[in-house]
């Protein structure tokens, strides 16, 4: 069937390139694209402490204006301050306290860097307050870090500005906190939620026409487009303007917003107070929105420590970039995600950023491994405590794949050569780091990595920390004395090896690239005590090095030893009491380790092609499912992406080819929802075609499988009831 479908695929993408269609801009497209420019923080003296800021937001123009007056601290004597601003917000003046204008400059290459040159010299401790007038476009993807994921936007169906797109001046990101007063003027058929606390009711305002100032000195980006200053005649929706206004009177990272027609539901679950802000038709979600948080939560308290503020706001964050978002106080989930049954997970992962991300900083760019691997892991840690072994084991298959999608761009410990959002951070920092932190956990024990969270984050809490910071606690807590169970392993009790230094781990896993892929020799002899396996272990990593658990399967109970690999072959002998089954020698059996296999390699490779398909680019999603079939060509899970692909394609000749192989293709416990969803497509490819009978047999067959995975049954009835139309949802 693989041969069958080539010349038919070979044909769509002739037709689809020929077509003219429109990639992302400013993206590389496909794999091997560039490692994004080296994004760090700037290194001024300055340290921004009190922020008042006003931003204008013109839903129809897709523009904001602001005003911002920052109140700096000079860490070291210096007359520059550098700010980071996101590169498409053209700044009009910058003024110093005395209101007199002062030279600026922005690098080239629509560099986030803003410098100031203050007319004398600033000692260490002293203070000065800048006002900044800026804006400019918020209607596409307006920061380069994210390499595609929009982090500011609005539009007439509503929008956000998320803290990383850096929508004011910005110092030490990502370990920047500050206080001040934060107010967005909106359209009157929109709400704002965001961080800080509400100032009261909004206030209706007028919007004002302001001339046009002149290009100020010193703007190497003068030639940059112009947010219009001067308002059109207000449409229908522009007739009412709202001011919200927001105060933040402790120290944070604060500066993340929703502005969108939403609805708050005040609801308390486990006895704490939760704020929900839904659509006015997704109202009744609140409550298992609120119930699913608190346990979450309660969970959490329990295994880092308690959170400062128990009230939580969460609300949904419209479509068009990240899946979810968290700020102090505040968890955002994305339209697509906003399901009547929440996905706990990522509710997981948000909430545990109030710990790793929020009150736990990381102290730079490089050092984001400590709060977004931490967080990510902190995902599969709820799982287990929500599903048990098996909820751990499908998380930590997540985050496997996930890390082999990018892992040689960058070692983990160097996240600031990657761009904040893009695939391949959240390869390498966000999947293989929450992997490093399960792979410490099962070196020094359940009992002991328990205790290094909750030391960590009471040590760190309003803090910054960087991984050294962290490797050093960890280490003293390897010291601590051993528990009974050997660490998440099966294994008896005496068989457990005394701990092995962290500090070739941390360097392994944290300072280097690459992931083993383990192959197995050996032969079995005949002693009187019982069978001695010798053999070999070959991997492709010349400086690996760890204590690797070994199985042998039995005819009676399977024995667990612990074997020594460092290199690219290492030796080994064990003895065992039962006599070996064939091909009954597995390595790492309890997947401790992070490795690469045939299976998650292929699995990697069509996350890329998902993760460009949720990007709308399915030409080069394609060219990923292409290249996983080539590698396995019975892979079901390829097939129906691409299925998929070309559907959303209207290729539907193409698209029914693959879903039929699809369903002719092997599949495991993983993968068999693919076979009532490719009889769903395929009644939906008929009914485009004018053919009802042969759709309806399809969802009948969809009907028969009982498989309801993502709503499969209940989305058959209704095909079978009114029959799909081109453009339906």
């Amino acid at each position: 069937m693989f041969k069958l479908r080539l010349p038919i695929f070979l044909t769509a993408l002739a037709a689809f390139a020929a077509s003219g269609f429109a990639q992302s801009p400013g993206q590389p497209q496909g794999p091997g694209r560039p490692v994004a420019p080296v994004q760090t923080a700037p290194t001024a003296a300055f340290r921004a402490t009190n922020y008042e800021i006003r931003a204008s937001l013109d839903a129809n123009g897709q523009v904001m204006n602001a005003q911002a007056k920052v109140e700096f601290v000079a860490d070291d004597a210096s007359r520059v301050v550098e700010v980071e601003l996101n590169p498409s917000l053209r700044v009009n003046s910058v003024l110093d306290g005395a209101g007199k204008p002062l030279s600026f400059d922005r690098d080239d290459n629509a560099s986030q860097k803003l410098t100031i040159t203050l007319p004398d010299a600033v000692p260490a401790g002293g203070k000065i307050t800048l006002g900044f007038d800026y804006g400019g476009p918020l209607s596409g993807r307006i920061t380069d870090p994210s390499e595609g994921v929009r982090l500011a936007y609005i539009g007439k169906e509503g929008g956000y500005l998320l803290l990383p797109a850096r929508w004011f001046p910005l110092t030490g990101f990502p370990s920047s906190r500050y206080t001040g007063v934060f107010q967005i003027e909106v359209p009157g058929t929109m709400a704002v939620v965001g961080t800080g606390v509400s100032a009261g009711p909004p206030i209706s305002v007028t919007p004002k026409s302001l001339p046009a100032p002149p290009p100020a000195p010193g703007n190497a980006r003068s030639s940059a487009p112009v947010s219009p200053r001067t308002a059109p005649p207000p449409p229908s929706m522009e007739n009412e303007r709202m001011l919200y206004t927001f105060r933040v009177d402790k120290p944070e990272a604060a500066g993340t917003f929703v502005i969108s027609p939403l609805q708050l539901s005040p609801v308390r679950a486990e006895g704490m107070s939760f704020s929900v802000y839904t659509p006015p038709a997704q109202a009744k979600t609140a409550q298992s929105y609120a119930d699913t948080a608190a346990h979450i939560l309660d969970f959490f308290n329990g295994e880092f420590g308690a959170l400062p503020e128990p009230s939580m706001t969460i609300a949904q964050l419209p479509d068009g970039t990240v899946d979810g978002f968290a700020a102090p106080g505040l968890l955002l989930v994305s339209a697509h995600q906003w399901t009547a049954q929440p996905n706990a997970r990522l509710l997981a992962n948000l909430a545990a950023q109030q710990w790793w991300g929020d009150r736990v900083m990381a102290a730079s760019t490089s050092d984001v491994w400590i709060t977004d691997g931490l967080a990510r892991y902190s995902e599969g840690l709820y799982a287990e405590e929500a599903t048990g072994k098996e909820g751990l084991n499908k998380a930590l298959e997540d985050f496997a794949v996930g890390a082999l999608m990018f892992d040689n761009a960058a070692p983990i410990a160097e996240a600031r050569r990657l761009a904040p959002g893009s695939e391949e951070y959240r390869s390498v920092v966000v999947n293989k780091g929450a992997m490093v932190f399960h792979m410490l956990r099962a070196i020094i024990g359940d009992a002991n990595f328990s205790a290094l969270l909750k030391d960590f984050y009471s040590r760190y809490a309003g803090k910054t920390a960087r991984i050294r910071d962290f490797e050093q606690l960890a280490e003293a807590h390897q010291a601590a004395p051993a528990p009974k169970e050997f660490a998440l392993s099966n294994a008896p009790a005496e068989q457990a090896p005394e701990p092995p230094s962290l500090r070739p781990f941390f360097t392994q896993w944290l300072r280097s690239t690459g992931v083993p892929e383990f192959s197995l020799e050996y032969v079995i002899y005949r002693t009187k005590k019982g069978f001695r396996i010798v053999g070999k272990v070959k991997q492709d990593l010349d400086f690996f090095r760890m204590n690797v658990e070994m199985e042998v399967e039995t005819e009676g109970n399977p024995e667990f030893k612990k074997i020594d690999i460092a290199g690219k072959e290492s030796a080994f002998t064990v003895e065992t009491f039962g006599r070996p089954k064939p091909n009954g020698i597995i390595l790492d059996p309890h997947n401790f380790i992070l490795k690469s296999s045939q299976r998650l390699r292929v699995r990697g490779i069509i996350a890329r092609g998902e993760t460009l398909a949720e990007q709308g680019r399915y030409y080069d999603a394609i060219q990923q499912y292409q290249r996983a079939l080539e590698q396995d060509r019975a892979n079901a899970l390829a097939d129906f992406r691409m299925g998929e692909a070309f559907f959303y394609q209207r290729n539907y000749a193409a698209a029914a080819q693959s879903f039929r192989d699809t369903m002719e293709a092997s599949t495991d416990l993983t993968t068999r929802w693919t076979e009532v969803w490719s009889h769903i497509y395929l009644g939906r490819i008929y009914d485009i075609q004018g053919d009802r009978t042969r759709a309806v047999n399809e969802y009948s067959k969809a009907k028969q499988t009982g498989d309801d995975t993502g709503g499969a049954q209940a989305e058959a009835e209704k095909s079978l009831k009114k029959a799909y139309s081109e453009g339906a949802s």
